[in-house]
Order: structure tokens, then sequence, then C-alpha cells
């Protein structure tokens, strides 16, 4: 149901923009977001949308990065630029996807690994 790409290995300073897409039978879909999960630690929050666009990010990435998404296209992004090394992590994206008007779920995409070297 979701489909992330974008990640890769990135230079400190640099940018990468990650795309998260929702597929399937979808009637709407509600808030979308991004998570980490860096090696031998818990999956934290990074940000989220909703779908009428009102943000919200961790301190640590704010001014850093942005989320936005294409409501067309059941699509959210994450911008990340100033990356640092400690943003070195596998990213997932959520998303709360409604196949009817009363069935909604919470649904995650598969992963897409950052590395920021120093």
């Amino acid at each position: 149901q979701l489909q992330a790409s974008g990640g890769g290995l990135v230079q400190t300073g640099g940018s990468l923009r990650l795309s998260c897409a929702a597929s399937g039978k979808i009637y709407s879909v509600n808030g979308m977001g991004w998570y980490r999960q860096a090696p031998g630690n818990q999956r934290e929050f990074v940000g989220s949308i909703t779908a009428g666009g009102r943000t919200k990010y961790v301190d640590s990435i704010k001014d850093r990065f942005t989320i936005s998404r294409d409501n067309a296209k059941n699509t959210v992004f994450l911008q990340m630029n100033s990356l640092k090394p400690e943003d070195t992590a596998v990213y997932y994206c959520n998303a709360v996807i409604y196949t009817s008007f009363f069935d909604g779920d919470d649904y995650w995409g598969q992963g897409t690994q950052v590395t920021v070297s120093s």
C-alpha cells in the first residue's frame, strides 16, 4: 500500500528527497508522515502532515527537513537538507488510509536507507 523511495548515500551537508506513494484501494488518505530508525535505536517520529497541509516536526530536524504532499497522487515527500551523520537511519513512511468511508487503518512503507557520510 505504501512504497517509499529516494534514499541513498550523501555527504554531510547534502540533500535528499524521499517520496512515498500510497496505492491500491483508496477512498481517502488522512495523515501521512515519516519515522526513522537508526541501528540500535527505537523508531522515532520525524514529521507528519495532515490532509489539509498542517505539519509537525521533531525538534532535531526543524529548519532542515520539510514535509509536503500531493493529495491528487496520494504521495508524501520529505525534503532533507543540511544532512548530518546523525540523520543516518532507515526512513519509514506512514499513512492512515481509508479503503471505504468507514474502514481506515495505519499503513507503513518498507523503509528506505539514508546514509550520511562525515
